[in-house]
């Protein structure tokens, strides 16, 4: 069986590196349908869990610690534990918690084996907040917020009898606290410190994984994703890779387009204006390595902002039971990285150990026992 799978690994190992990744072969809608809460569909911003999948496959090893410290809705949260990783991570919003832990416990419930320990608060602080995790986690994967409002769901004159169109589950939050309040310049500062503070919670060779898209700011086009490699460089991270994450899909030699209705109108509406403007089709996926001692990021400034995140609002732990305060759900395993190599090079099944990691109880309640069971 060793030979087996060394031989399969050595053919993985002579496939050409690829820089574009088929992740919209399947819509949205289907991907998340039946593996998320229907209720959860409402968020304006999701990442594509087939991107969050990818990532989490490449760059690290079942028994593995993720942490998104901008989760969501959870969708790096659960493609996680369905791997076999544990998961971490911080949500400005309790209302996007509350659908994040909805998901875990779905996930769970459909055979999912990993833990998620989750706090509500503002990631600016996540150093402080899971300081415990310093030095363990072998991956950061997250996504900015695009501003206060996104496209959200829509339905046009087509579906409704030629009426107005109608626009909903468009806003992030109403709260001005929310990082997606702020301009340009303060939303790359806030995400810098995110990401340096972040990055402390590392192993040595972990990695952080950035998706994000070009926008568009009154007509004109901004290179977010260069904007974040800047910012990302600044706070000590270095750029080690950047790839196209397809959102189209692949069909007959070419892309079949995914984009939203509101993609499309203000992209026909650019090009009525003379704008060679198109309408997106990709997401830059862009990895960053830590230098420094521990995985920390050099010269990372990484003191927390404050004990509240706006008013009335302070940093709370979140079991998956719903209860705040609650204790850590697993414990780490002690798996190491991946070294030297790319691992955008070694694309094929991690090299695993045979079994998941056991996670020692110590006297401390699993996640899947503090939700009740039924996992």
């Amino acid at each position: 069986m060793n030979q087996h799978h060394n031989h399969e690994d050595q053919l993985h190992a002579q496939q050409p590196v690829l820089s574009v990744l088929a992740t919209g072969q399947r819509p949205s809608r289907l991907q998340r349908q039946g593996r998320y809460t229907p209720e959860s569909m409402r968020h304006p911003g999701k990442m594509l869990p087939a991107i969050a999948a990818h990532v989490i496959q490449t760059f690290t090893r079942p028994g593995d610690l993720v942490i998104d410290p901008m989760f969501g809705i959870g969708t790096t949260l659960v493609e996680a534990i369905h791997l076999g990783r544990d998961a971490a991570g911080m949500e400005y919003e309790r209302d996007f918690v509350d659908l994040t832990l909805d998901n875990l416990r779905h996930a769970r419930s459909q055979g999912a084996t990993g833990c998620a320990e989750l706090a509500c608060g503002d990631a600016r602080n996540i150093a402080a907040t899971f300081n415990e995790l310093r030095g363990t986690a072998a991956l950061v994967l997250t996504s900015p917020p695009y501003g206060s409002h996104t496209h959200g769901h829509i339905r046009s004159s087509r579906d409704n009898g030629g009426g107005k169109v109608l626009k909903w589950h468009h806003r992030y939050s109403a709260d001005g606290g929310n990082l997606a309040h702020q301009s340009l310049t303060g939303l790359l500062d806030g995400f810098g410190r995110i990401l340096a503070g972040a990055a402390t919670l590392l192993r040595p060779s972990g990695a952080v994984a950035v998706t994000v898209r070009p926008i568009r700011v009154k007509g004109e086009l901004i290179d977010l994703p260069g904007q974040v490699i800047d910012t990302a460089q600044q706070h000590g991270l270095i750029l080690a890779g950047r790839y196209a994450a397809l959102l189209a899909g692949l069909r007959d030699g070419a892309l079949v387009n995914r984009a939203s209705f509101f993609q499309m109108l203000e992209t026909r509406r650019a090009r009525e204006r003379g704008v060679p403007a198109c309408a997106t089709a990709h997401e830059d996926l862009l990895v960053f390595s830590v230098p420094g001692p521990e995985g920390a990021a050099g010269g990372a400034d990484t003191t927390p902002v404050g004990t509240g995140v706006g008013p009335g609002k302070t940093c709370q732990r979140i079991g998956l039971d719903g209860r705040v305060g609650a204790e850590r759900a697993y414990q780490r395993s002690s798996s190491t990285g991946w070294g030297e190599s790319d691992p955008l090079e070694d694309n094929h099944e991690p090299r695993i150990h045979a079994t998941t990691p056991e996670r020692p109880d110590r006297g401390r309640r699993s996640a899947a026992h503090r939700s009740g069971g039924g996992r």
